[in-house]
């Protein structure tokens, strides 16, 4: 099916994404936050689609939520929804201002310990931010992409030099599926952790709020989206990296 046909489709169908746990209010539908005044590490999710980045049933929603409750209080923890990439830099260079001068000097650039992650366009929104911080000679300890999928403009394959580690996790399934393989711009300065493939053809994950078109044309990319496993090995490379344990492994087992 040529490409000009299949856009729209791949764009509604991605789209469906944001009716898991529309409608929520109140505190059930609570934005991620933890914005302490002085943070020492700076963790940001993107929400794939056009999920809002409150969506208590989204992956990234939910592992933000549960990171809270595993790292030190001075840990800044915020999702965003992958079209506000530009407010996510913008928080990271404000929190990274200490003296509040306006302008971040080598020594604030040197003490960043910054981790990304994200879901579909959002994972695509994580090597975006990775390479804009590169442009301001900002280090970033770990990326983590899970079934990545790229706008027209985007390319999310290739991991820039300042990014310390990085994971992608995929499904290789339907009209919307992740990236198979990322890779290092420097293989010296980037060490790439693994490309890790889930099929859920084999083995279903039941999600809330599906629709029987998401279910018959994306089942297996939103499934990415709430695997307990998957999301499970994200948290502990994230986990990981905020508060490292001697003897820590430096990759997670294949599923």
């Amino acid at each position: 099916m040529p490409f000009y046909i299949r856009l729209p489709i791949l764009l509604a169908m991605v789209s469906l994404l944001a009716s898991l746990g529309s409608g929520l209010s109140g505190e059930g539908a609570a934005a991620v936050a933890s914005h302490p005044a002085d943070a020492s590490c700076i963790v940001v999710g993107f929400s794939g689609g056009f999920v809002r980045h409150d969506n208590p049933h989204h992956g990234p929603v939910v592992l933000a939520r549960r990171i809270l409750k595993e790292v030190p209080a001075g840990t800044y923890v915020q999702v965003f929804e992958n079209r506000h990439r530009k407010a996510a830099y913008n928080t990271i260079l404000r929190l990274l201002d200490r003296d509040h001068d306006g302008t971040l000097s080598d020594a604030e650039k040197a003490q960043a310990r910054i981790i990304l992650f994200g879901h579909s366009w959002g994972a695509s929104a994580v090597v975006l931010l990775a390479r804009e911080l590169e442009r301001n000679e900002i280090p970033v300890l770990l990326t983590v992409q899970v079934d990545s999928v790229a706008k027209l403009w985007q390319h999310d394959g290739v991991i820039p030099e300042n990014v310390a580690a990085a994971a992608n996790f995929y499904q290789p399934h339907g009209f919307v599926h992740g990236r198979s393989e990322i890779r290092a711009a420097d293989a010296s300065k980037t060490q790439i952790l693994g490309n890790y493939r889930f099929d859920y053809s084999r083995a279903p994950i039941k999600c809330e709020g599906t629709t029987w078109f998401g279910r018959a044309f994306m089942a297996s990319h939103i499934e990415s989206n709430c695997d307990p496993r998957l999301w499970d090995q994200v948290e502990t490379l994230v986990v990981g990296r905020i508060q490292p344990e001697p003897n820590m492994l430096a990759t997670v087992p294949q599923p």
